[in-house]
């Protein structure tokens, strides 16, 4: 007899992982002295907006206020233009994207900071943003190039490439849209319906257009979709719950997903990397849409991504950084591609793990057993090993002693490790081969 169990998410494990991230942001790079950026960034709003947002994740899972909170909150004036927000000031010659992409962190860390603590100044300094950054934006979405000539290039950072049809891009491409998330959550906080415009001209477009031939950035895209899920949640529309169902069937079945369960840095670039940034936003999308529909194949995704995906991404030192991409004919193996991305994932995670937190009951693996109780390893469509939901690798770097290995066709195979589990020394040897032949 054949039975199926459900592997419950581990309470330990996320405890762990919490202080392991709670610690990484107690570091001078995210503490007042470091936590702004020069004027001149490329980023505008980015770092400070994800630090906070990671500050008030923290907050409300464990009740730890980061001393650097509140204090960036009494610096930001000081940083800030006359017109109230980070970097240029728009004059209408070009909209500058990565300022756009940034500041839709800061609206996000304001927004939960309002909502955690009810301050003044959070509210009055996202009106500010929203009223004198995205507001004179309206209007231009739909000249947003989309034909161009494809290079692939951009680094783990994204930098600017220059100036075409009014708009200054990113190799980051796409990440204007990734303000539809900030802006959505302004449109919770209040009610504008100029906000709601806005974002009705961003969603239809970004929606529409060909991600998979412009070659998108995925994270943007996945952070787009939870911004127009919060906007379903808020009004009720269907139209944007149907536009996050569309992205996420992209993402999933499309090629945006690799086979552990992370993500395509871009469509169509598998020799690139991962960024645990879009691994959270793949979670929480899923289980978002889950929520909203009940429909099992999201509650499956995201389980899946919570006990493969996010396995390898986080860092000993809590932080979290991009891997290897794992596809059939591309990469086999589970590995380390850049050490950590401590200007954006690190802070991103704290996010990732507070969904976490507040969604265990639906983030179980579902696991098959045999009639002595013992995991069933089977070979699936693209051939790899799994029980249930849980992939099985081969070890084959490291010098680490497998827990529990199942043989199977001659192969000692065991789940991804958990990466931030083991010292930086060890990771540097580690793969765990994904078998799909």
């Amino acid at each position: 007899m054949i039975s199926i169990n459900r592997l419950e998410l581990d309470v330990t494990e996320l405890s762990e992982r919490i202080a392991l991230n709670r610690n990484r942001l107690y570091a001078p790079y995210y503490q007042i002295d470091q936590v702004f950026h020069e004027f001149n960034t490329e980023w505008p709003g980015d770092k400070e907006g994800r630090a906070l947002l990671a500050f008030v994740d923290h907050y409300k899972m464990t009740g730890d206020k980061n001393p650097c909170m509140e204090a960036m909150l009494r610096e930001t004036p000081k940083h800030l233009n006359d017109k109230g927000y980070f970097g240029p000031e728009y004059t209408g010659e070009y909209i500058f994207e990565q300022q756009l992409s940034g500041h839709s962190w800061m609206l996000r860390g304001l927004c939960e900071h309002y909502e955690a603590f009810g301050d003044d100044f959070s509210m009055q300094t996202l009106k500010n943003i929203t009223e004198n950054l995205f507001l004179p934006t309206k209007g231009y979405y739909g000249t947003y190039p989309v034909n161009r000539e494809h290079v692939d290039q951009g680094g783990v950072g994204g930098n600017s490439t220059g100036i075409i049809d009014g708009w200054k891009l990113s190799t980051d491409i796409g990440c204007a849209f990734m303000s539809v998330d900030g802006l959505s959550h302004v449109y919770k906080l209040t009610r504008d319906e100029r906000v709601l415009e806005l974002l009705d001209e961003m969603i239809e477009f970004y929606v529409a257009i060909d991600k998979v031939a412009l070659r998108v950035q995925t994270h943007c895209t996945l952070t787009a979709a939870r911004g127009a899920v919060r906007l379903y949640r808020t009004t009720g529309n269907e139209k944007y719950l149907d536009g996050a169902k569309k992205i996420y069937d992209l993402y999933v079945h499309g090629g945006g997903m690799s086979a552990v369960y992370q993500n395509l840095n871009w469509w169509g670039r598998p020799d690139t990397w991962t960024e645990p940034c879009a691994i959270v936003d793949s979670l929480i999308l899923a289980g978002e849409l889950y929520r909203i529909t009940g429909d099992e194949e999201y509650r499956t995704t995201a389980a899946r991504v919570w006990h493969n995906g996010f396995a390898s991404a986080q860092r000993p030192n809590g932080g979290a950084g991009p891997d290897w991409i794992v596809l059939p004919d591309i990469c086999d193996s589970v590995a380390i591609k850049w050490d950590e991305a401590a200007f954006c994932c690190s802070m991103r995670w704290a996010e990732g793990l507070w969904y976490a937190f507040e969604n265990k009951d639906i983030l179980y693996a579902e696991l098959e057993l045999d009639e002595n109780g013992e995991r069933i390893v089977r070979r699936d469509r693209m051939g790899r090993y799994m029980c249930g939901d849980i992939i099985y690798s081969e070890l084959v770097g490291g010098d680490i002693e497998i827990k529990d290995p199942i043989l199977v066709d001659g192969r000692k195979l065991s789940p991804i490790e958990k990466y931030y589990r083991f010292d930086r020394k060890t990771l540097d040897t580690l793969k765990q081969k994904v078998i799909f032949n």
